[in-house]
């Protein structure tokens, strides 16, 4: 008789949720896990994913014969303002407002443990409203100004690390605003990149994509301050040197997002191994 075999019926998300390689706390890993088990994550996000890629694509062509700006900025922060309080969920609302603040923590952690002498950037938004006024195109440009900011900067492992401003206040994504529906926050980046295409000129929205590929960069400079090789443990082997803007930017925007906080996650849990106290989130 063939042996027994023990069945077995695991739930990936219960194994996500418990995977202890994640560095992240369980909330938040929580509020990741229901934005990726939305409806609209499943059933929408594939033909959004495509949608986005093409319309992208026609709308950069296009701006190869009419070079001008076709939308301003304000007008485009205005649009993904009113997006995001009528059809995305609160819970990914939060995750993305929760990125800036976490990005800009990990540029100060850089600029207070190195020799530059660059001021911290104070892009650390707390509501809805803070994503306007140019939030989105000012947090690229901070990854631009720190590493050229490092040219001909020793970069080393400081004596002592400096671990302030690593915490991520209260955040308010609005609640209580009524949603006409609730997309997972990789659906809403599949829309919200078309009007970001729409108002940058074809070099801005390539600097912006580009930005993406410095996350290694970024990495390679945490592990080397802090002398810890896990940071190197995320990076995807993207050259920084190797321009490509035809690449799917809503899915690298995510990874970037995840990329942030595992590596912020695990300065928080190193300053705290260390007797820092960093509020939790």
């Amino acid at each position: 008789m063939p042996p027994e075999f023990v069945r077995s019926d695991p739930s990936m998300w219960e194994a996500v949720y418990a995977d202890p390689s994640i560095p992240l706390e369980k909330p938040l890993i929580a509020m990741i896990i229901n934005d990726q088990r939305r409806i609209s994550r499943r059933w929408l996000y594939p033909f959004a994913r495509v949608l986005s890629r093409v319309l992208v694509s026609v709308i950069t062509l296009a701006k190869r014969v009419v070079r001008r700006r076709w939308i301003s900025l304000r007008r485009m922060d205005a649009m993904c303002l009113w997006f995001l309080r009528r059809f995305v969920a609160a819970d990914a609302v939060e995750l993305l407002i929760r990125h800036f603040v976490v990005e800009t923590n990990l540029v100060n952690f850089i600029i207070r443990n190195t020799e530059t002498t660059m001021e911290p950037v104070t892009l650390r938004p707390t509501t809805l409203a803070g994503l306007g006024q140019n939030a989105v195109v000012e947090h690229d440009i901070n990854v631009y100004d720190v590493l050229i900011a490092l040219e001909g900067v020793r970069v080393d492992a400081p004596d002592q690390l400096d671990f302030s401003q690593l915490d991520v206040p209260p955040l308010d994504p609005e609640r209580r605003q009524p949603r006409l529906i609730r997309l997972d926050i990789q659906t809403a980046l599949c829309f919200m990149n078309i009007p970001f295409c729409i108002a940058l000129d074809l070099e801005e929205y390539r600097r912006a994509v580009h930005s993406m590929r410095f996350d290694d960069s970024f990495l390679e400079i945490l592990a080397v301050i802090t002398e810890d090789e896990t940071f190197k443990h995320w990076k995807m082997g993207a050259l920084s040197i190797w321009m490509d803007s035809n690449v799917d930017v809503p899915q690298m925007v995510y990874r970037h997002a995840l990329v942030c906080e595992y590596a912020h996650a695990h300065l928080v849990a190193m300053a705290r191994s260390r007797g820092v106290q960093i509020p939790s989130a």
